[in-house]
């Protein structure tokens, strides 16, 4: 006997549910929830009739009880940089079958709106936090410190987490490509950075590569900043000012891969020698830009399994804080002379 479609306009309840798969409201609600011993061919049934009536549950109603509601807050700088994407991937698939959902808010780079985002996602009371870098107003430190959720810090751990961090040492990344550099011979090397000066993990990187610079008695012969986003035109300009600036430099440091690219195209239209004359390298390890007439020297930041591990943590939320490092491998691609 076909049973008969639920009004439209009627917000559909457990009871519906619980009608239509001929089983208890009290069964419906193990199901849905994934708690209880239930039959297979039972809960098959309820998911059945649930599929079939469209019905979603009502989780702020559930979480009443709970105080809690099955989504997990991500908080990231950007959607236009490429790096952040791949990060999501690496949340989302680990969170897949947990029952938590990932929710993202953007920050823009700017502490005051990370400290609403962050505001506003407590404010549903998630399960869990997931946000990049260490540094935050001293009110987002407060509110995340006082969550009673895990909160997992991403991207970085250099400095000192609220709870769980995941990421990787960005001055050791920086240590290690200055004397990569200096290892093939580069002596007038220069920096260009952008979203300058609030992107904390650039400047990090930064201040390990100039550690290693004066280690070998070098420090930089120019530096070119941008506060704005990344982008190949904003490399090509960047890299035109500096070269025009200081006529021998003969290494160029970007602060990301896609300024970087942008920079390298620059140097070919010039019919500049890379990586003889000029070599260059960024940071990300960016897949998007492999088909670049040159491989641009670049280090892998761990993205996808630095999303991956944020999750998990999440996930089980242990009661002792964990800080995991992952280690970046350094890719000299094309762009930097063989020592």
């Amino acid at each position: 006997m076909t049973k008969p479609t639920p009004d439209p306009r009627h917000t559909l309840t457990l009871r519906d549910v619980s009608e239509a798969s001929g089983v208890s409201e009290m069964t419906v609600s193990r199901v849905l929830r994934n708690r209880g011993d239930v039959s297979a061919p039972t809960r098959e049934k309820v998911l059945e009739a649930a599929r079939a009536l469209g019905y979603v549950p009502n989780k702020i109603a559930g979480a009443l009880a709970s105080q809690r509601v099955n989504l997990v807050g991500v908080v990231i700088p950007s959607l236009s940089n490429m790096v952040f994407p791949e990060v999501m991937t690496g949340i989302s698939e680990t969170l897949d079958g947990t029952g938590l959902q990932p929710v993202v808010g953007v920050t823009n780079y700017l502490p005051d709106r990370e400290e609403s985002v962050i505001y506003e996602m407590l404010s549903w009371r998630p399960s869990g936090m997931i946000i990049a870098g260490l540094e935050h107003s001293a009110a987002a430190r407060a509110m995340l410190g006082r969550a009673g959720i895990p909160i997992v810090e991403i991207m970085d751990i250099d400095g000192d987490p609220i709870n769980h961090a995941v990421g990787i040492s960005h001055r050791r990344a920086g240590r290690q490509m200055a004397e990569t550099i200096i290892a093939a011979g580069y002596r007038k090397i220069a920096f260009l950075g952008t979203q300058m000066p609030n992107d904390f993990r650039a400047k990090k990187r930064l201040e390990g590569f100039e550690e290693a610079l004066g280690k070998a008695g070098l420090t930089l012969v120019d530096r070119e900043y941008y506060s704005g986003g990344s982008a190949l035109l904003k490399g090509r300009e960047m890299t035109a000012t500096v070269l025009n600036r200081t006529l021998d430099v003969d290494f160029l440091y970007y602060s990301n891969d896609m300024i970087g690219a942008g920079g390298l195209l620059y140097c070919l239209a010039q019919g500049l020698d890379v990586p003889g004359r000029i070599g260059l390298a960024g940071f990300n390890g960016v897949e998007l830009l492999d088909g670049l007439p040159r491989k641009l020297a670049t280090m892998d930041a761990c993205r996808l399994e630095i999303g991956k591990k944020a999750a998990r943590i999440i996930a089980e939320a242990p009661q002792a804080s964990q800080v995991e490092e992952l280690f970046p491998t350094l890719e000299p691609g094309d762009t930097i002379r063989r020592a």
